[in-house]
């Protein structure tokens, strides 16, 4: 009997830690690479499509980044993420990122002109899954005291995240 309750505990405890390694981390080499650097050469429309289609099957919204490798400041954004762990995985697990080039040698003015004006370096816009635009959105916004904030990009990415309906379970639970 003692050895019953041991297996059946090693099986909890197997089965707990196997749930949470289910939790994935995404790391940069699963994203897509419209989500990881700014490419002169590649066509922000096909990107986009792309985007679009990969946010509406994973029920996302897609966080369109626009800048470029010359941008001081789309560094620093890109730094402040790696280094801040709780914020990149919020982005890239509620939102597909797609960088969009913008540079001197390829300004993609077709693709800019459908979209509103941009305020600064980087801007970011929001889209559904459905490629619905539906926020546009200095950057600046996200810093404190001249700084990205972990808390102002937190409450950015819940704000406009693809926001879940309630189930049946969920509202039985609520009462």
């Amino acid at each position: 009997m003692r050895y019953f309750y041991v297996l059946l505990l090693s099986g909890l405890i197997f089965f707990q830690s196997s749930s949470f390694a289910s939790e994935k981390t995404i790391k940069p080499k699963d994203l897509p690479s419209y989500s990881k650097i700014y490419d002169e050469q590649s066509d922000p429309f096909k990107d986009a499509m792309a985007a679009i289609a990969l946010a509406k099957h994973t029920q996302r919204n897609v966080l369109i980044e626009i800048g470029g490798d010359w941008c001081t400041w789309c560094h620093k954004m890109d730094a402040f993420l790696e280094k801040n762990q709780r914020v990149y995985q919020a982005l890239h697990s509620k939102f597909v990122l797609l960088k969009v080039n913008v540079s001197d040698t390829n300004k993609n003015k077709d693709f800019m002109d459908g979209m509103p004006p941009v305020l600064g370096y980087p801007h970011m816009y929001v889209s559904t899954g459905n490629g619905k635009m539906i926020l546009s959105k200095d950057t600046a916004e996200l810093q404190v005291n001249g700084q990205y904030n972990v808390k102002t990009w937190l409450d950015f990415l819940v704000k406009w995240q693809v926001k879940t309906k309630p189930t049946t379970t969920n509202l039985v639970a609520q009462q």
